[in-house]
């Protein structure tokens, strides 16, 4: 038996492929809202290793703050990323994964946006400090662009009347 594709469904948005049993959205990267959540973990990791490799193990509380906000958003929307792909929230539906992102992209977006500010006033000095902020300020643009698209997927205009 070799690794292939066991059934493979197209429509007009996504691709699904089952492996082993295993459904993959193999569209949902070539997506705009697949497009987003990539750079989002992008940004929010360059952003990260931008300040962790200056530090080296030491440093001023705002450059912690700064690493700690990044590298768990990074791993929070990277969660995002993978169960979008894996189409994960169909199978674990108590929990209602519009408003758990929703809330993910406002926490995140105000907290990594504080974090980058620090750390830009802080580390003026040092190109990795800067590099680091610019790159928390692309991640902060693509989480409200984000919360955005989902506030309007989610709560956009309904139809209130009933067309006679």
């Amino acid at each position: 038996m070799s690794n292939t594709v066991i059934k493979t469904t197209t429509t007009t948005t996504t691709t699904t492929s089952t492996y082993y049993g295993v459904n993959v959205n193999t569209g949902y990267y070539k997506s705009y809202r697949g497009m987003l959540e990539i750079g989002q973990v992008l940004a929010l990791l360059i952003a990260f290793l931008c300040v962790y490799c200056e530090l080296r193990w030491h440093g001023p509380s705002g450059f912690l703050y700064f690493q700690v906000v990044t590298l768990w958003f990074h791993i929070a929307f990277l969660i995002f990323l993978l169960m979008h792909v894996f189409a994960l929230q169909s199978k674990i539906s108590c929990i209602n994964w519009t408003i758990t992102e929703v809330l993910h992209y406002v926490l995140g977006s105000f907290l990594v946006f504080i974090a980058s500010i620090v750390v830009a006033v802080q580390g003026s000095a040092y190109s990795s400090f800067v590099a680091g902020s610019v790159f928390g300020f692309i991640a902060t643009f693509l989480l409200v662009l984000s919360l955005w698209l989902s506030y309007r997927v989610t709560f956009g205009r309904q139809q209130t009347t009933v067309g006679v």
